[in-house]
């Protein structure tokens, strides 16, 4: 973690972030295989939407400037498995820079984001939305808001957070 406040600190980037996937990282304990196949699909997800060439959207340990979360802080609306992604995103988008280091990562047993169809689909309809809210299309959407709100209460997730155009 010290690696990447030093970085953030000497100017390398606006935002440094940890990536168990770039080469020169090293996984003690490795994800079962179950949940590396749904991060690696997830990442795909990522990519195909965003476009972002970012190898570890998910990994905890990022570090920004104030300025550059001060800067963006109103464009964070997911409060949900995609929030890292809503982060980098309106981050780039909004001309920051963001460079990944190698990490050390020891995948934690007991983690609570379980792999199954509901934790599936959530993600994958907080991508979309979330493709959507950077959308030009996305004001004419305001009539499915409700569906929105009733795909999200059965799914158990986190509602999208209000934003000036909700």
């Amino acid at each position: 973690l010290m690696d990447l406040v030093q970085q953030c600190a000497s100017g390398v980037a606006d935002c440094v972030i940890a990536s168990r996937w770039l080469p020169g990282a090293r996984i003690t304990h490795a994800q079962p295989q179950k949940r590396r196949f749904a991060s690696r699909l997830f990442h795909l997800f990522v990519q195909g939407f965003f476009w972002m060439n970012i190898a570890d959207t998910q990994c905890g340990a990022k570090v920004m400037k104030r300025a550059a979360i001060e800067a963006i802080h109103g464009q964070l609306r997911l409060a949900d498995l995609a929030f890292d992604v809503n982060l980098l995103y309106s981050l780039k988008r909004a001309g920051f820079s963001i460079r990944e280091v190698p990490t050390v990562w020891n995948d934690q047993s007991g983690s609570h984001v379980v792999f199954n169809l509901r934790t599936s689909l959530n993600m994958l309809l907080s991508l979309v939305r979330l493709r959507l809210l950077y959308s030009p299309f996305y004001p004419w959407l305001r009539p499915l808001r409700p569906l929105e709100t009733w795909v999200y209460m059965r799914l158990r997730a986190p509602p999208p957070l209000k934003g000036s155009d909700d």
